[in-house]
């Protein structure tokens, strides 16, 4: 993985994601639905915490806190990879993460529990927020996306699947004008 970010930030790019959601590798060391190890990445907290935070810990030395971001859905459930508490969950890597002082940590809301089953969970994210110097949040909508920013719930909010069906998304929020699947 270093590798790979020595390669693509000299070019032009101006940072990297680390990727701990949605019941890939990482999300699977955090979430003690599927993590089973009895090693020093399984078990406890901690533990499960562990490889997240030494990729993290990795990744910031190499390129700096400045140019790191990190994606987590402690809250989701998706393939089937979920997490008897979630909310410790989150608070732990959150506290865990500030001290790192990335850029940007972006928390993912159990909207989707499998592709076609959605769900909502208002308050989930605000224990993370009083944790983080800046949380990014997903949304779905022009009006949930004033109110989480009124409410301080997120400081920035990402529209990723909203913009590949909607390039012109911005507009269409201006204007009213229904989105794309």
């Amino acid at each position: 993985m270093i590798l790979i970010l020595r390669l693509f930030l000299p070019t032009g790019f101006d940072g990297v994601e680390i990727h701990g959601a949605h019941g890939y590798l990482i999300d699977q060391f955090l979430k003690d639905q599927v993590n089973d190890r009895t090693d020093e990445y399984g078990g406890s907290l901690e533990k499960r915490c562990r490889f997240a935070l030494e990729i993290t810990e990795a990744i910031t030395t190499e390129v700096g806190a400045h140019r790191v971001g990190m994606r987590l859905s402690p809250f989701a459930n998706f393939m089937e990879c979920g997490d008897s508490n979630p909310k410790a969950l989150g608070l732990y890597m959150a506290e865990a993460l500030n001290k790192f002082e990335l850029l940007y940590c972006h928390v993912v809301e159990p909207r989707m529990i499998t592709v076609d089953e959605k769900s909502d969970c208002p308050h989930c994210l605000v224990p993370m927020r009083k944790a983080l110097s800046l949380l990014l949040g997903g949304t779905t909508g022009k009006t949930v996306t004033k109110l989480w920013l009124k409410l301080n719930r997120a400081d920035l909010v990402a529209y990723g699947r909203h913009f590949l069906a909607n390039p012109d998304l911005p507009k269409r929020f201006e204007i009213n004008a229904p989105l794309n699947k």
